[in-house]
């Protein structure tokens, strides 16, 4: 996995120099995005090889668009994502009754649901926040991946086909009698 920040230009900088079509290395990449803003997070790589296997695009561009997510970026992704999550399903209604709660009073609220005369009522409502939190980040994570993909397509098709032109402009005779 990539884990800095100089690994990660380098390893983006090899995928713009592969030597496919521009469009396939883009689209890759941007599935790769795509795939890493899901909450699947420790399946992103094998999710990326096989949808880059399926839908025949660059492997290597799909697997490093899905390393994109590094752990330091990934709670502010999926913050994001729940927020944009609740304010589609219930135009900001959803997760109401938690807004503005610490960590203390959180756990304040269950408390009462963690004795042993109160465990099947503690694990409904356990379950039924989780299906509704679960719910927010995956419709949030489609948007925010979806977003990204999109801006992540058309950058790297630009930067693919801007390095051909200056990589065909290198091999020009003139520009080899200079050098």
């Amino acid at each position: 996995m990539l884990w800095t920040w100089r690994s990660l230009t380098g390893r983006f900088t090899a995928v713009l120099h592969l030597d496919d079509a521009p469009w396939k290395i883009a689209l890759g990449l941007s599935l790769g995005v795509f795939i890493s803003c899901t909450p699947f997070y420790g399946l992103h790589t094998l999710l990326a090889m096989g949808a880059a296997f399926v839908l025949r695009v660059n492997k290597v561009a799909t697997v490093t668009g899905a390393w994109l997510n590094l752990p330091w970026f990934a709670p502010f992704v999926y913050g994001i994502s729940l927020k944009v999550g609740e304010f589609i399903l219930s135009g900001g209604q959803g997760l109401e009754s938690l807004r503005g709660l610490g960590l203390g009073d959180l756990a304040a609220l269950i408390r009462p649901y963690l004795s042993f005369d109160h465990f099947r009522e503690g694990y409904l409502a356990s379950f039924q926040l989780l299906f509704v939190v679960s719910k927010a980040l995956f419709v949030g994570t489609t948007v925010v991946g979806g977003v990204a993909a999109v801006v992540t397509y058309f950058v790297a098709l630009g930067a693919v086909r801007e390095l051909r032109v200056v990589a065909r402009l290198d091999e020009t005779p003139e520009a080899k009698a200079e050098g």
